[in-house]
């Protein structure tokens, strides 16, 4: 069963998240082996997804967000786009467009980043919106301050953390055709509110009353935890093997499961969008609309009654009858 916990280091300003998707990630790559249309990732883009999946699921934990969390790479390699989507209850869903053949030993750079022209983005849509409300969305490129590729997407998003929320995080990824996994560990912010104490302390002070030691010991920790031992390990070894010299507090966890948000609804409304003509085209040339979720592989059927029913004026639709999925 797929599983994420929460945890505190008792008296330190440091928090961490570990995940492991099992059923929810063998669900994601069932799905798209089953499709006949597209057949499975090559192991190289699987891998890069179950990464994404497992981080968008510690991202969304971590914000406490109401609304979709949406992990994005868009690269000039093979994999033009990669998308994981976390929901507030941990549901989640990912998918790849990829183009040409992938090397099997390609890695982030080759995958994604071939000319130094990828982005990775954070989008926050939110669940409610307000009228004129639109989605927050960070961007960073897939190399470092120096131009330097980023071989790894836990380089990225630490980048992507420390640029936007201007918080120290650690985080290690891992991804097999079983277990997509991955360990956050972060530095609480200390002024205000946020911190654990309640008090004011100012950044300055930081480092002469020892916290940046705290954080950085821990972090050494998490970073020394090998991809086998992600993957293979049940969580209570990996933090006890860990952090035995911490006192680390644990909160109840929490199931992450794959569900996707697709419906007949949303994809009327994109035929809508393309058009009466363009619609009707497309059902003179091949008899009907089809479209297919490539989260989930759901196709969606619309016929020439269908499809005309779609630009109908509400006045002269015929009444509902079952539709055909």
């Amino acid at each position: 069963m797929s599983e994420l916990h929460k945890f505190l280091f008792d008296g330190l300003p440091v928090r961490g998240i570990i995940v492991r998707l099992t059923g929810a990630w063998t669900e994601i790559l069932a799905r798209r082996e089953a499709n006949t249309a597209t057949g499975p990732w090559a192991p190289p883009v699987a891998e890069l997804l179950g990464e994404m999946a497992a981080a968008g699921a510690l991202m969304q934990s971590n914000i406490k967000f109401n609304g979709a969390l949406i992990l994005q790479i868009f690269g000039d390699g093979p994999v033009k786009v990669a998308v994981a989507e976390v929901q507030p209850d941990l549901s989640l869903r990912a998918t790849a467009k990829v183009v040409g053949d992938v090397p099997v030993d390609a890695r982030l750079p080759e995958l994604v980043n071939l000319n130094n022209q990828g982005r990775c983005a954070i989008t926050l849509d939110p669940k409610d919106k307000f009228p004129g409300q639109q989605p927050y969305q960070g961007v960073v490129p897939l190399h470092g301050d120096r131009r330097e590729k980023l071989g790894r997407l836990s380089e990225v998003l630490e980048h992507y953390m420390l640029q936007s929320e201007q918080l120290d995080t650690t985080l290690v990824l891992a991804a097999d055709e079983k277990v997509a996994a991955g360990l956050l560990i972060q530095r609480l912010p200390l002024e205000g509110e946020g911190n654990l104490a309640g008090s004011m302390v100012s950044k300055a002070n930081e480092d002469e009353i020892g916290l940046n030691e705290h954080y950085n010991r821990i972090a050494i920790l998490a970073a020394s935890l090998k991809r086998e031992e992600l993957l293979e390990l049940d969580v209570d070894t990996i933090l006890r093997r860990l952090f035995w010299e911490e006192k680390v507090l644990r909160f109840p966890a929490e199931v992450p499961r794959f569900a996707c948000t697709c419906s007949r609804e949303r994809v009327a409304n994109m035929i809508r969008g393309l058009g009466r003509e363009e619609a009707e085209s497309i059902v003179a040339e091949r008899g009907d609309i089809e479209v297919g979720c490539d989260f989930c592989g759901l196709q969606y059927r619309f016929d020439a009654v269908d499809a005309a029913q779609l630009f109908a004026a509400p006045g002269d639709q015929p009444p509902v009858t079952s539709a055909v999925q």
